[in-house]
């Protein structure tokens, strides 16, 4: 794609990084096959090829975004389907994210909508607010349907019921049982703690048993995900600052070989540290802590997994978008669940996207719901006792159209190396 910026914009390194990636599009279009809003919506400005276009426009002439630029990029689920297809290697997930910086910059957005994404970044980074909300949400169920749309949505997603806070998300040191091979910090996350805290007392077990030294961190907390695809990038940087110093505290002090990363959504973002704060104080850090950043899965692919316990039970596997495209992991929870005696079944359609994508369920409500639904339906098909996901984000929003249980690949992995039954399956 040939592209016109002034030599006075691209002394910005941004602009430099998205004249790179926009001049590698060549226009092919092989990328509208697995964009989940083209296939939903049919409309090219909702395909990554016309968002580029928009995007490329916007810059280039350094003009305030039009609401139409705004809806269409509004729209991108970030699932980076198009990236896993595209044949030129254009990295849309940096452009779409400067967009979205972009936007939030310039563009002054309905008060409905200002308010609405102010109090999404106030309260989901942030556990304690976010478990008050959620209760809150849950006093107003009732009056749900006299509710806008989008509040009732938020609504909605609160669960019928959460789990106490536990303890083992606190900083602290988890022993490995026996000799001890790896030293790791697990990454606790944010909404994760409040909606589900099977998840990481599954992984913490699981890794102590297969020799791991657990630490979580001081410090550590939200990855900046959430806002980050906000395009609110001064606190997305904020948040992600506090976990580099946290990690590197203890990387200078006994080492770590990996920091595991349990959803796949938060480790896309971490693994893009380096990326995020190229041009900081924080750069070296970043690299180093990007570098160190694992999937649970690459983590427990590298260990010796006993299996005390083989289950034969059928097993849908969701590939969370975040994992299989912005990770690129696609086998290694297959292998894990197949190894530990799980029939593993996988939709007709694995590459699309289920909908949640951080907070675009709660303001894509409808796009939403559609991906869900045939999500689901794909799932259902293959006839499971168990869905099983790597990340919380998803699993929520299978979970919510589904009767079939959904649990963590960790859970069951826990489960099947002698470690309690899930209680989502009790």
């Amino acid at each position: 794609m040939q592209t016109n910026f002034t030599d006075a914009q691209m002394a910005d390194p941004k602009i430099q990084r998205a004249n790179e990636i926009l001049r590698s599009c060549v226009h092919c279009g092989f990328c509208t096959a697995t964009c989940p809003t083209y296939q939903i919506l049919g409309d090219e400005l909702d395909s990554p090829r016309g968002r580029i276009y928009l995007i490329k426009d916007m810059l280039e002439n350094n003009r305030v975004p039009d609401e139409k630029t705004v809806k269409h990029v509004d729209r991108c689920l970030s699932c980076l389907a198009c990236m896993t297809t595209c044949p030129s290697g254009v990295h849309y997930m940096h452009l779409v994210d400067q967009a979205r910086e972009y936007i939030e910059e310039n563009y002054k957005r309905p008060l409905f909508d200002r308010v609405m994404r102010a109090v999404l970044a106030q309260i989901l980074p942030y556990e304690k607010r976010f478990r008050l909300a959620m209760r809150g949400a849950q006093l107003s169920k009732p009056l749900a349907p006299m509710m806008p749309a989008k509040i009732r949505n938020m609504v909605e997603f609160a669960p019928a019921k959460l789990p106490p806070p536990s303890l083992n998300d606190k900083p602290q040191v988890f022993a490995a049982k026996g000799k001890r091979i790896k030293r790791v910090a697990l990454m606790t996350g944010c909404a994760q703690k409040a909606l589900d805290t099977d998840i990481n007392d599954a992984t913490i077990r699981l890794l102590c048993r297969l020799g791991c030294e657990v630490v979580v961190a001081k410090g550590a907390g939200c990855c900046g995900a959430l806002t980050h695809h906000m395009g609110k990038t001064k606190q997305s940087h904020a948040t992600a600052a506090k976990n580099i110093k946290a990690w590197m505290a203890e990387v200078n002090g006994d080492g770590l070989d990996a920091i595991v990363i349990n959803t796949s959504g938060c480790g896309t973002t971490v693994k893009d540290y380096g990326h995020m704060f190229g041009n900081t104080d924080l750069a070296q850090d970043a690299q180093v802590i990007a570098a160190l950043a694992k999937d649970i899965s690459e983590v427990l692919i590298d260990l010796k997994l006993p299996v005390n316990d083989p289950k034969d039970i059928r097993v849908a596997y969701h590939s969370a978008c975040s994992l299989q495209h912005g990770q690129q992991i696609k086998t290694h929870p297959k292998t894990l669940l197949k190894n530990a005696g799980f029939t593993v079944l996988e939709p007709s359609d694995p590459h699309l996207c289920c909908g949640s994508a951080g907070t675009y369920n709660l303001m894509q409500p409808e796009i939403s719901k559609q991906l869900k639904d045939r999500k689901v339906t794909t799932l259902e098909a293959t006839q499971p006792e168990i869905i099983a996901a790597g990340n919380i984000g998803c699993m929520m929003q299978i979970g919510s159209g589904t009767g079939i249980p959904v649990v963590h690949t960790v859970e069951l992995l826990d489960w099947a190396t002698g470690g309690p039954k899930p209680q989502k399956l009790v």
